[in-house]
């Protein structure tokens, strides 16, 4: 355990963490330390503990061991995933899930933190606040010339789009994003990174990533996980060039 613990200047801190499945160390005394405002690259082999990390902090599982602590004083562990969710940490999963038969504005607006709710959300009155929050959000999103469009008719990387606009209605702290450019085009690749560093001017992001080009992209620091715990955290120069990277990941 180390001794400085969480502060003020610490979104999220994940202190000695470990998890077992079966026998299986899927998480391995794991720390890190993310600041507000900051962005972090998650990388590592499959198996490496990114998904667990992420199901840990989401209250998805719970750590047989150590510390996760949100904001400098709320543990993470001792709450559900809804809970979590309200606190303001957001989380997209890999395979985009959006309201396929709902164009994208309705999607946008179901979304919307407050108390809409899809029974009657899409046939209240939209006040001007709410208007003008989702034409920011098809903005940030390049999403703005699709408003009218039903989100099943998107292609794989706008629908990831619409997704993480979703995430930002519910107006997250802390967002997480699980593999956000997979099945891409070098387009579409090159504009998340734009969009995840537009996000991140207000708010912390963590994203967990196999694409390195985008990584590079992305241009924050790195941790690359192994075997449940950090391999090695800096640049992604740094990261990139540590043999141990090379011979559990980059080599591979």
């Amino acid at each position: 355990m180390t001794a400085i613990g969480p502060t003020s200047d610490t979104v999220l801190y994940v202190n000695g963490v470990t998890k077992v499945f079966d026998g299986f160390r899927a998480l391995n005394n794991l720390s890190l330390v993310l600041r507000p405002g900051e962005m972090r690259a998650i990388i590592g082999p499959n198996g490496a503990g990114k998904t667990t990390m992420m199901d840990v902090i989401t209250g998805k599982t719970r750590p047989d061991t150590g510390q996760v602590v949100f904001d400098a004083d709320t543990d993470l562990t001792k709450l559900d995933e809804p809970a979590i969710a309200q606190l303001g940490i957001g989380r997209k999963f890999q395979k985009p899930t959006v309201f396929e038969h709902h164009t994208v504005w309705d999607n946008l607006l179901l979304s919307l933190a407050g108390d809409r709710a899809p029974g009657f959300a899409l046939f209240a009155r939209q006040t001007k606040a709410e208007r003008e929050r989702i034409e920011g959000i098809l903005r940030t999103v390049r999403l703005m010339e699709h408003r009218n469009r039903r989100g099943g008719d998107l292609s794989h990387g706008q629908k990831q789009w619409l997704e993480i606009g979703m995430l930002l209605a519910q107006e997250p702290k802390l967002l997480l994003v699980d593999e956000p450019v997979a099945g891409m085009t070098d387009h579409e690749t090159a504009q998340t990174a734009e969009l995840l560093r537009e996000i991140n001017r207000t708010r912390s992001v963590v994203v967990v990533e196999h694409d390195m080009d985008f990584v590079r992209a992305l241009g924050v620091r790195v941790t690359c996980l192994h075997e449940g715990s950090v391999l090695s955290e800096g640049t992604i120069d740094h990261v990139s060039a540590d043999p141990k990277v090379v011979e559990v990941y980059l080599g591979r």
